[in-house]
């Protein structure tokens, strides 16, 4: 074995303990919002805190500044300071220059992921790491009792310590920088804020103007046929139904399982320990159904990634807006398609007789894709839904920047919400507290969610071109047909692709807002005539 590949072989090792520490605290984090009682929040805060401050130190190891050093990467990271505007992206990219010689592509894929890591945190005091963890704990806390009682001023403070945080997070990286690019790095490598708002202000308008042609027509679409929406149903057949949904997806219950939580999300505890949670309302039936399919398609993902990339830094979707696209697919245009259910109805209407009896299909149909301005973003349709992401992204820009002062939020908020979606929410509670994101510093994460609506669509061509006509297979229940394509073409390749180069690959293009528009008009023109 030559030197080189001794160094790389060495970093991957380091780098297990480090996937290690970071399936512990996903546990915890799970645990937090699934089982662990209430007065425990403090403890389990100085827990995460702990664990976060002893990450870092590990990644400080000096050791892994000499691997690097062998490996011909840069070990310098003040030379991130130098550029001016540049993204703290593109300055990663800059300072990993390393000779490729004796590398294959997943170990030049993983000599990249483990540099950029390294840099992020040897730019970082040990004191602000702690100080996030322990705060964005509290403040999760702090936010799950306010919004039950929608008194946002009882959160304001624990949002003010967030933001104040993550801005000193973000100065401290890349003091030069748009903040908010440096914070969007996170999730969404080689974006940048600009770009965003570039995509997201053509998608808003293209999906205002399909609201405007929808708004007539659907007033007319035969609404007294649809109120079976708002019947009982029973939350353990539904689970039933859920849990044999997820099963006949592909998701594998031997190396993963299905909680309860307030807000559903997946998480991976090992490489083969995959968590979904979901919740279920028995009078709001499609919101169990639905996230279930959605918290699947992030499953299926985690399940996907090769065997050789789990348990390492690569062994993660290649961006959250990929990650993102996976769940928005199998529920969006899948679980949502008419061909899916012309193989599933029939199954979920004995399920509840009491409340399907009565209902054709095609109004079933039309009450899944109901396109109506709504305040909670969960339960959008998928016309309106990336609305609430554009109005989310321009106010967290504004926040991180300081344009937006904490007391002000609300106000922002139902203005935004007045202005992109003509509704105004009744209170806190279903306005600006009805998400956790802000509460665990995650700014910007949001701008992923519409990101993986768009790479969802844009994947449709590649993919039919392969298997043929999506349609054609939902409707003889054969999702392992696409589950194969999904994890040849994606899923397996974990994060050895950066976003950008993974979405040219498939699409053979860079990602924009035409494909999924195009998608969205297509399918309600049909369904609602205009």
């Amino acid at each position: 074995m030559s030197e080189k590949q001794k160094s790389l072989s060495r970093l991957k090792a380091l780098d297990a303990d480090i996937i290690k520490l970071d399936n512990i605290g996903a546990l915890l984090e799970w645990d937090q919002e699934t089982y662990m009682p209430v007065g425990a929040q403090k403890g389990r805060a100085a827990q995460l805190g702990l664990l976060a401050a002893l990450r870092q130190e590990k990644i400080l190891n000096p050791e892994w500044e000499t691997l690097f050093e062998k490996l011909g990467c840069s070990t310098h990271p003040s030379s991130l300071k130098e550029r001016s505007a540049d993204n703290f992206s593109a300055a990663v990219s800059n300072a990993a220059r390393f000779d490729s010689t004796e590398l294959n592509e997943v170990d030049e894929a993983f000599l990249r992921e483990v540099h950029r890591r390294w840099i992020r945190n040897k730019l970082l005091p040990r004191k602000l790491v702690e100080a996030i963890a322990s705060q964005t704990s509290l403040a999760q806390a702090a936010w799950a009792d306010a919004r039950d009682t929608g008194n946002f001023s009882a959160f304001a403070p624990h949002l003010e310590e967030v933001v104040k945080l993550k801005r000193e997070y973000a100065v401290t990286i890349a003091p030069d920088a748009n903040p908010y690019d440096t914070l969007l790095d996170e999730y969404e490598p080689d974006a940048d804020t600009a770009q965003i708002s570039a995509i997201f202000d053509e998608l808003s308008f293209g999906l205002q103007n399909l609201v405007d042609k929808l708004k007539g027509t659907v007033s007319g679409a035969n609404l007294p046929a649809l109120a079976f929406r708002n019947r009982s149903f029973s939350i353990e057949k539904q689970n039933t139904f859920g849990r044999k949904i997820q099963s006949h997806m592909g998701f594998d219950s031997s190396r993963g399982r299905l909680d309860l939580s307030v807000h559903p999300f997946t998480t991976t505890i090992g490489s083969n320990d995959i968590r979904l949670t979901t919740r279920y309302d028995e009078n709001r039936v499609f919101s169990g159904l639905f996230s279930n399919i959605h918290e699947a398609g992030h499953g299926l993902y985690e399940q996907g990634i090769d065997e050789n990339l789990r348990s390492t830094i690569l062994g993660d979707g290649a961006s959250l807006g990929i990650h993102e696209s996976q769940s928005r697919f199998w529920e969006g245009i899948v679980g949502r398609s008419r061909a899916f259910w012309n193989f599933w109805y029939t199954e979920f209407q004995n399920l509840f007789p009491e409340n399907l009896a009565d209902v054709r299909i095609g109004d079933f149909y039309r009450a899944i894709n109901l396109v109506k301005p709504s305040l909670i973003r969960v339960d959008a349709d998928e016309v309106t839904y990336s609305l609430h992401i554009v109005i989310r992204f321009r106010l967290e820009k504004a926040l991180i920047s300081g344009d937006l002062r904490i007391p002000d939020v609300p106000g922002a908020w139902n203005q935004a919400y007045r202005e992109l979606l003509g509704i105004t929410p009744n209170n806190d509670a279903e306005g600006c507290m009805q998400d956790i994101h802000w509460s665990g510093g995650l700014f910007g994460y949001f701008p992923t969610y519409a990101l993986g609506n768009l790479y969802s669509a844009q994947f449709i061509r590649p993919m039919e071109n392969d298997i043929g006509p999506l349609a054609n297979i939902l409707e003889k229940g054969k999702l392992n047909v696409v589950l194969r394509w999904l994890k040849e073409s994606i899923y397996r390749h974990g994060r050895v692709y950066k976003p950008t180069e993974l979405c040219r690959r498939l699409s053979g293009k860079n990602l924009g807002s035409s494909d999924f528009l195009n998608y969205l008009s297509s399918k309600y023109s049909q369904i609602y005539h205009f």
